[in-house]
């Protein structure tokens, strides 16, 4: 028994050495980046974007793309990522689980995998457990993001009948009178047709979100008469926050949508 143990503690220590040589790559380009003006950083993103057009891989980009997010981090928000979260942005990228306990930085380490996913232009998402997260951690985050030159939205449900599908974007030129969201945008819509802000939320390049939004909206995408109709882009990639409350807790509970009825229900008085 304690046999078996030991070998699942040997087997994660042989996978964490796997990623040192990764990680010193990354911290031996920390340097360089440093040297860069905000505008030659900025910069970096249109060439990563460029090189994976060309055929490069997101794997052969890993360590200048997080080099890059590490030194924005750094400039914008005063942070820089400690090597355990290169590791555990290296481990989500190659979509395993990272356990990290409360105050670890798992806020600041998605922004490595978004970030370099987000590269290909197909969008990613953050799921996290409820919408004060994701209007927290794309606000948080924003400076980030913005720095390199990617944009990042927020979805949230509906605070009162009159507000559907509500919907932001980080702006940090947008000078809010809550300065707890000092610089998050509402996405504004015409009447009845919330789902038009909807949409340019998942046409920013990282956008957070509830698992209950995302996949209401994905049902809501299936509902739909007319393509034109739909919000959300081809699904890419995407982290999620909480994976054990999320995908077991939550999943306990259906997501069930319902249409109008085709039939009127006066044929139901008429046969009753």
């Amino acid at each position: 028994m304690f046999k078996w143990l030991g070998g699942l503690i040997d087997s994660n220590e042989k996978v964490l050495k796997r990623l040192h040589p990764l990680v010193a790559r990354i911290n031996s380009l920390e340097a360089e980046f440093e040297r860069l003006t905000d505008a030659e950083l900025r910069a970096k993103t249109d060439e990563f974007r460029d090189r994976v057009k060309g055929g490069d891989s997101l794997d052969a980009l890993l360590p200048e793309a997080y080099a890059a997010v590490r030194e924005a981090a750094k400039r914008t928000i005063g942070q820089r990522h400690f090597d355990v979260q290169l590791m555990g942005g290296i481990v989500l990228h190659q979509g395993k689980i990272a356990e990290m306990k409360t105050g670890e930085g798992k806020t600041l380490v998605a922004t490595l995998t978004l970030y370099l996913n987000a590269l290909t232009g197909q969008g990613c998402h953050l799921v996290t457990v409820n919408d004060y997260l994701a209007k927290r951690d794309c606000h948080w985050m924003g400076p980030i993001y913005h720095a390199l030159g990617m944009r990042v939205a927020a979805i949230t449900a509906m605070q009162t009948p009159d507000d559907r599908l509500l919907s932001y974007i980080y702006d940090p030129h947008y000078e809010s009178e809550d300065l707890k969201w000092r610089h998050l945008r509402r996405i504004p819509y015409p009447p009845n047709h919330p789902e038009q802000a909807r949409r340019q939320a998942y046409e920013a390049d990282i956008t957070y979100g509830t698992n209950n939004e995302f996949g209401f909206d994905y049902l809501r995408d299936n509902m739909v008469l007319d393509l034109s109709q739909c919000v959300q882009r081809q699904l890419n990639y995407a982290i999620v926050d909480e994976v054990d409350n999320i995908l077991i807790d939550e999943a306990r509970t259906p997501l069930i949508i319902s249409g109008p009825a085709e039939e009127a229900t006066q044929r139901y008085y008429t046969f009753a």
